[in-house]
């Protein structure tokens, strides 16, 4: 079976992180993500997603992420069934971030503190994407890109 995401959008809120029960760190995060298209009145339809990004991941996006910033995320598409505070029965569908990446140039980035969002602080070249070196969740590395091309 094939279960694989790809998006890109703007991040809703600042990223938040959280600590499960068993101590592992988890960011969670909402993305608008237009759907290319317009509604019958004219106004661009949205998607709002939400993203859940596991230890060293959910570290990264909420040290170089935050609030309007343009996102591509790639991950797997997850449900889950939980009760509310009033009992009540309820199902999530959120994505499960296997990889992160900027999107856009540091002048976009500039541009943004312009209008109100502080620019975050680049981290070193390349992007991060953990790679599972085990069975868990928290088992990842860190893949280095010198962006060289390999042709």
């Amino acid at each position: 079976m094939l279960n694989v995401v790809a998006i890109m959008g703007r991040l809703v809120f600042d990223p938040q992180m959280r600590q499960t029960t068993t101590g592992k760190s988890v960011a969670t995060f909402r993305i608008a993500c237009d759907r290319g298209r317009k509604d019958a009145n004219g106004q661009m339809q949205t998607d709002w997603l939400d993203v859940v990004a596991w230890e060293k991941l959910g570290d990264f996006v909420c040290q170089y992420f935050q609030k309007g910033q343009m996102i591509a995320v790639t991950g797997r598409l997850q449900s889950r069934s939980y009760q509310d505070k009033n009992g009540n029965n309820r199902t999530a569908v959120e994505i499960v971030a296997s990889s992160l990446n900027f999107v856009g140039s540091k002048a976009a980035a500039n541009s943004q503190q312009n209008a109100g969002y502080a620019a975050p602080t680049q981290p070193p070249a390349g992007t991060y994407e953990p790679k599972l070196t085990g069975q868990g969740d928290d088992d990842f590395a860190l893949i280095e890109d010198d962006g060289d091309l390999p042709f």
